[in-house]
């Protein structure tokens, strides 16, 4: 299953990213990245009613959903049997790629630099989140460049203006933060303006190069 999560990323291209004070918000904005077409999902775990979130949305087939923001062992248990398949760690931590990898999900832990991404890949993360944002897509560039079998997902910063960038750099896909569910839309319950955004995004991140 985790050689096919990471290959779904890679075919995806983007994945949503929610993080809400409300499970009811969470849930009618991720309904409406899906109805714009985005099929990864990422409930990270500070919002309300995560574990819920996980549980309900990973029972639709087309979906992939995993829980981000996992920082303890126990967590990472609870969202894998809430049917999470990747868990997302804004840290590289040995001990939450382990019990992924014993769960048999996938692992992508937050990297700041080449150390720390060399690091969660010899320990068997085969993504590596870039957190927080870096320089821009000539980073992705230049980590790949010694560092080839990485595959780098940036997410903080990316938007409708560098998603293609950040891919055509080698990104192995990108998540959707604050581009996919913007604070005004979200205020608004504007869930048309989600769907719009999660179109646009797909359609520049599949832009032929």
């Amino acid at each position: 299953m985790a050689a096919n999560i990471v290959d779904a990323f890679r075919e995806s291209r983007v994945t949503a990213i929610i993080r809400t004070k409300s499970a009811d918000l969470a849930a009618k904005a991720m309904e409406a990245a899906v109805r714009g077409g985005i099929r990864i999902l990422e409930f990270t775990w500070t919002t309300p009613g995560a574990v819920e979130l996980v549980r309900e949305f990973a029972r639709r087939p087309e979906l992939i959903v995993g829980a981000g923001t996992i920082l303890r062992t126990e967590d990472a248990e609870i969202a894998v049997r809430a049917g999470a398949q990747f868990l997302v760690s804004p840290v590289v931590d040995e001990r939450i790629i382990d019990a992924a990898l014993a769960a048999n999900v996938t692992p992508m832990p937050g990297c700041a630099t080449p150390t720390e991404m060399w690091r969660a890949y010899e320990r068997g993360a085969p993504m590596q989140k870039l957190f927080p944002m870096g320089n821009g897509p000539a980073e992705i560039s230049a980590i790949l460049a010694p560092l080839p079998f990485l595959k780098i997902v940036p997410t903080n910063g990316v938007d409708l203006v560098n998603v293609a960038a950040y891919l055509q750099a080698g990104a192995w896909s990108c998540g959707l933060v604050a581009s996919l569910f913007p604070a005004d839309a979200m205020a608004r319950g504007d869930w048309a303006a989600v769907e719009a955004n999660a179109r646009a995004l797909i359609a520049e991140a599949r832009r032929p190069v």
